[in-house]
């Protein structure tokens, strides 16, 4: 399996291209990307188990066994102080100054940090399609997970984003992200 986890490896590195050039509002790029092999992928693992454990959520251990069986794992994340100023109020505020200055105020014991500005959270969805578009291409199966971006972040990766993904990527017979347990 080594030609094909080198594969694997290339395509994620495929998958960061797609995603940095995926189209942005105002042309203004907020995207952070980074890959994980190895031990760092252990890691990710690791404090997916432990937040699904001291969480009670039992899809965060299910989806840990997937990071550990992958070949990789693509991170993206959204920068969280960043606002496309519009002023266009989808964010639940009526001016960007406003929901940035909720960001500063708000210390929410949740996953994700926010407010978060709507037309950037679907920037980062863009870039996430253009990066699983990229694997689908190449044949590696993988799969966009929320708990892997929460794993990624409670490590401190992506640093300064506030929203983030995670989508372990594998080479094999079988899809090991198809026919999964609850």
């Amino acid at each position: 399996m080594v030609f094909e986890s080198d594969a694997v490896e290339m395509v994620a590195r495929l998958m960061a291209l797609s995603a940095r050039t995926a189209p942005k509002a105002r042309g203004i790029d907020v995207i952070k990307t980074l890959i994980v092999t190895g031990k760092e992928k252990e890691r990710l693992a690791g404090a997916m188990r432990e937040y699904g454990e001291k969480h009670g959520a039992g899809f965060f251990v299910r989806d840990a066994g997937n990071v550990a069986a992958s070949d990789a794992c693509f991170l993206i994340g959204s920068l969280f102080a960043d606002a496309v100023g519009l002023d266009c109020g989808a964010c639940g505020y009526a001016t960007c100054a406003e929901m940035l200055d909720a960001q500063r105020r708000t210390n929410l014991p949740t996953p994700f940090r926010g407010p978060n500005c709507a037309v950037r959270m679907a920037d980062l969805g863009i870039a996430v399609g253009s990066a699983v578009k990229t694997a689908s291409i190449h044949n590696v199966d993988n799969r966009v997970m929320y708990s892997v971006g929460v794993g990624a972040l409670s490590l401190g990766w992506l640093e300064g984003c506030g929203v983030a993904y995670g989508i372990p990527l594998r080479a094999s017979g079988k899809d090991i992200f198809f026919d999964r347990t609850r």
